[in-house]
């Protein structure tokens, strides 16, 4: 395994029942790199991400995430990463302060260092007079950058978003991605998935899988050229209509 990576995987595979949901993926992805997941539904995008984060035991072969093997280690892989997806589990009933520090606490921070903790997510997420109030009230983009907030609490190595901006305006989108390169600037990596293709254009490299099965790696310019499509969403395209059967 390569363990300088912040994610490396080789003959990754998971099997439900008579369906292998990912099928022998090897992939590697650098410190500090943001990388997009992409591919269809039922690509096995989200069976990937469930393995990496130790949420899910792979059926067979290896995967390190910032040098940890997830199957011997889960529970130090889970402390050493962020995770936050379309529905993330935030409460409604609680302030986005109380939601920071709940989420801060689970990932082991107190007193002093979580206090400074709080500030500096307040600052970096431009919460402002936001921080008193209830999450449940917050719009589709600023509930998105509470989960980011709640999901980075702890200082991860790796973060992984699973469609983070599913239904959130544009502008949103736009300045939730200058948040991430952000973080990646810092040295965090990132893996993303999501099915906005302008999105997977400000990855610095894209894996495609269909029906589990890695197709393509490497910079939206390198893939175009693989498919031999003009854009990255005339790739989308392609994939979904292979997946569905249609010749193309």
């Amino acid at each position: 395994m390569n363990d300088d990576a912040a994610i490396h995987t080789a003959g990754l595979r998971k099997v439900f029942g008579h369906l292998a949901a990912v099928e022998g993926l090897d992939l590697t992805v650098g410190r500090g790199e943001v990388f997009g997941l992409l591919g269809p539904n039922g690509s096995g995008k989200t069976t990937t991400i469930r393995m990496l984060t130790g949420l899910v035991t792979p059926t067979n072969g290896r995967a390190t995430v910032d040098g940890v093997d997830v199957t011997e280690a889960p529970e130090v892989v889970r402390r050493r990463i962020g995770y936050m997806s379309q529905r993330f589990g935030l409460y409604d009933d609680l302030t986005v302060t109380e939601n920071i520090r709940f989420y801060a606490s689970i990932y082991g921070l107190r007193g002093e260092v979580r206090t400074r903790r709080l500030e500096e997510l307040a600052a970096e997420l431009g919460f402002g007079e936001r921080l008193h109030q209830m999450a449940g009230t917050l719009s589709n983009g600023w509930k998105q950058r509470l989960a980011l907030a709640c999901a980075t609490a702890h200082r991860p190595s790796v973060l992984f978003l699973d469609e983070p901006t599913a239904g959130v305006d544009p502008a949103a989108r736009r300045q939730f991605w200058e948040l991430i390169h952000g973080y990646a600037r810092q040295g965090i990596t990132i893996l993303v998935t999501t099915h906005y293709m302008d999105e997977a254009e400000r990855c610095g490299r894209l894996a495609f899988l269909s029906r589990g099965h890695l197709i393509a790696v490497g910079t939206a310019e390198e893939v175009r050229r693989q498919f031999g499509q003009p854009s990255i969403e005339d790739v989308f395209i392609e994939l979904q209509r292979r997946d569905e059967g249609v010749v193309v």
